[in-house]
């Protein structure tokens, strides 16, 4: 299955998407009203972190303690080079437990590589490894279903629920609605929520 092969899709191609991921920053006012969310110098567990640029660097460059988790130990080796002295894991998400709280937790452009099956049951997991008041920021697709794009000459999966699902999900799990916006025309068309644990 396409969605079961993401992992190793990463891992084999660690080098492209080094090269190939773009370090602009666009995310860059979405990242700022994540981080307004959090106390100075706080804890983000950043969950599939790639390389770690160009976000997680951007998060350690303003003062925050970054956790970085990936499934690729290629990509979390280039964390380690490029930014020693800080805690890069690798970890498939599905299987987290870190048994300690952060303040925030991004999941961007990540998540949405999980089946909506798998995704599910990772809400609990979110809430697992924040602390009270912290603030959650992931990605996903529009609607409910299964996406297959390219990438390498190879399918690239994307996975979602529906908004009505992901609400319901996070408010079973503690979390409030911060804001939500679909297909942000300033954000690379990127399906944004922004939730923070009550």
């Amino acid at each position: 299955m396409a969605s079961e092969r993401i992992v190793s899709l990463y891992e084999e191609n660690a080098a492209a998407w080094d090269a190939q991921r773009g370090r602009e920053l666009f995310e860059q006012p979405w990242l700022e009203r994540f981080c307004a969310l959090l106390p100075a110098g706080g804890k983000v567990l950043d969950l599939g972190c790639g390389m770690g640029e160009p976000i997680a660097s951007w998060l350690l460059s303003r003062g925050f303690e970054v956790t970085g988790v990936d499934s690729s130990p290629s990509l979390i080796e280039l964390c380690r080079t490029r930014f020693p002295g800080h805690e890069w894991i690798v970890s498939d998400m599905r299987a987290l437990e870190l048994g300690r709280g952060f303040h925030g937790l991004l999941a961007w452009h990540s998540f949405f590589h999980l089946s909506p099956a798998d995704q599910r049951p990772m809400f609990e997991r979110f809430a697992a490894h924040l602390s009270p008041g912290g603030a959650l920021m992931f990605t996903s697709g529009l609607d409910e279903g299964e996406a297959i794009g390219e990438w390498q000459g190879e399918a690239l999966y994307h996975g979602s629920l529906d908004s009505a699902e992901y609400r319901a999900l996070l408010a079973a799990n503690g979390f409030e609605v911060v804001d939500h916006v679909v297909s942000d025309p300033g954000c690379g068309y990127a399906t944004i929520w922004l939730a923070r644990k009550a």
